[in-house]
């Protein structure tokens, strides 16, 4: 991944992202996931490089050095704020239409943008998500509870203090648990969490989790017709790969199968064995040679 970071400022943001391969090649947006950076893709997007396709790293919202450009702005994490980010960088500089790879909250914004601006992506790739009709959450079953303790802690009352004190401890044990162990040394997720230092990391974690289950969560009234629309949609007409660990123990795998219903232009499902949540970074060449096939 080339080092070198850009910067395109739309109407919320500055926003900070990678731009490699050839100028002239097919344009993939790669989107990370939480509690991610931008690294994530580093072995990914040089596999897709050499592939022949241009890869546009952003850095969320709330990560690295991407900012807001008001300091009243709401800290929104919603899927639709994610979404209408990547519209406007791809506007910011020239992309008019491409294709998205996304993971954990990546994914989600994939299947955003395909639902709300499918004549702007081609094809998407959602990786440890699962699709969520009507942009839904649905209250899980108790195994799958069980591992959203990081979700019902963050929406407690007393939780986002408690998060704010040590919140690159409260992203380790996610990495620690959400995989089968070994999958990362201490020195890459330090140089991963460097990217948590934005002082908006903490905001939009927490606005991202608590708005699922509590209603008192605040909205950027900018998104609201969008997410209004995302309402009305349960079904995407863009090719869609969805690549599952078959060992998360953040997702479970069964929430993926039998999703066919919902895309009209086609869903592959690959399981990867011994994969947990962090597939970009886990099974990087898997991965590669995944999307080298579904975008092509």
């Amino acid at each position: 991944m080339n080092n070198e970071k850009h910067h395109a400022k739309t109407q919320t943001l500055d926003i900070s992202f990678f731009d490699a391969g050839p100028a002239d090649g097919p344009p993939v947006i790669l989107l990370h996931g939480w509690p991610d950076s931008a690294r994530a893709w580093k072995d990914v997007a040089s596999r897709l490089t050499g592939a022949g396709f241009r890869t546009v790293i952003p850095e969320l919202r709330g990560t690295g050095d991407t900012r807001f450009l008001r300091a009243d702005a709401v800290r929104d994490g919603s899927g639709v704020a994610l979404a209408q980010d990547v519209i406007d960088l791809a506007d910011a500089i020239g992309l008019e239409r491409f294709d998205v790879v996304g993971h954990d909250w990546g994914a989600r914004a994939a299947y955003t943008l395909a639902a709300l601006y499918p004549h702007r992506v081609r094809r998407i790739a959602a990786l440890a998500l699962a699709f969520q009709p009507y942009g839904k959450f649905e209250l899980p079953a108790f195994s799958q509870a069980r591992k959203f303790w990081y979700q019902w802690f963050m929406a407690l009352d007393d939780g986002p203090a408690a998060i704010r004190a040590d919140a690159k401890g409260f992203a380790r044990i996610q990495w620690d648990t959400w995989s089968p162990p070994g999958w990362f040394d201490d020195e890459e997720f330090a140089l991963t969490a460097s990217a948590f230092d934005n002082p908006d990391w903490v905001p939009i974690s927490l606005n991202g989790y608590r708005r699922r289950w509590r209603k008192d969560e605040p909205s950027d009234p900018a998104y609201s017709e969008l997410a209004e629309r995302l309402r009305t949609i349960d079904r995407i007409a863009t090719p869609t790969l969805m690549v599952q660990g078959a060992a998360d123990q953040c997702d479970e795998p069964s929430s993926s199968e039998n999703l066919e219903q919902h895309f009209t232009a086609g869903y592959r499902r690959l399981l990867m064995h011994g994969v947990g949540h962090f597939p970009p970074r886990e099974a990087a060449d898997d991965v590669a040679d995944a999307l080298v096939e579904h975008l092509r």
